[in-house]
């Protein structure tokens, strides 16, 4: 799909990092300390970490490792992120763009938990949806569709009729293995092959339609 789009969707699921919250240095702070703790290459565990949860990047990054110890690691892992609201700021547009989803079908659907997803929105000056997908409404991390799936259900929409906005590979795949439609936000989507693509929130605006469908103008 080119960079100029109109989608038309009844429901649309909203990652947070990297697409409504710019929380990226604190990501880099975070995991490039647990990677020197561990001997691994920061830059290559920044590859896997967007997206998912962290036990889950462990568990790609550190394959022989029990889980619960990933699991006890990701917990001292999202208290720490939690603590750490340094540099957290609204991705550009991404204030207008809920204000322009009052009253319409959208949903949060993020691999934070409630309070780290709580504490950056906050800190991201962002109110938060009424439907919220966390870390602990699920079994399985993005890229397993769960997590969407179950917004589309708590919304009462089927997957086909959702839009996904997602900046992580782990989150577009996600999004796909769904069966929904996906817009990519920002540097990190392009390379995943999202349906659209666009820098920032400012360039997507959503008008509600008569049958209570929403039109996405994207580009």
């Amino acid at each position: 799909m080119t960079a100029t789009a109109v989608l038309t969707a009844r429901a649309l699921l909203l990652d947070m990092d990297g697409t409504l919250v710019n929380s990226d240095v604190v990501v880099e702070r975070i995991w490039r300390r647990w990677a020197g703790r561990h001997g691994l290459d920061g830059d290559e565990v920044m590859t896997v970490v967007h997206g998912r949860q962290g036990h889950a990047s462990m568990a790609l990054l550190l394959p022989d490792r029990p889980m619960e110890q990933n699991h006890a690691d990701n917990a001292r892992m999202l208290a720490a992120e939690t603590a750490d609201m340094n540099g957290v700021v609204e991705v550009p547009g991404a204030a207008a763009f809920l204000a322009s989803l009052a009253g319409l079908a959208h949903a949060l659907v993020t691999s934070a938990d409630v309070a780290l997803s709580t504490a950056r929105m906050a800190a991201a000056g962002l109110p938060l949806p009424d439907v919220r997908i966390t870390a602990e409404s699920v079994g399985a991390s993005k890229p397993d569709p769960e997590g969407f799936l179950k917004g589309a259900a708590d919304l009462g929409v089927a997957p086909e009729d959702c839009v996904v906005f997602e900046d992580s590979g782990a989150g577009i795949a996600a999004g796909h293995a769904a069966g929904m439609r996906v817009v990519g936000v920002g540097p990190r989507a392009g390379v995943h092959r999202p349906d659209a693509l666009v820098r920032d929130l400012t360039q997507v605006r959503a008008e509600a339609m008569a049958d209570g469908t929403i039109r996405l103008h994207i580009g």
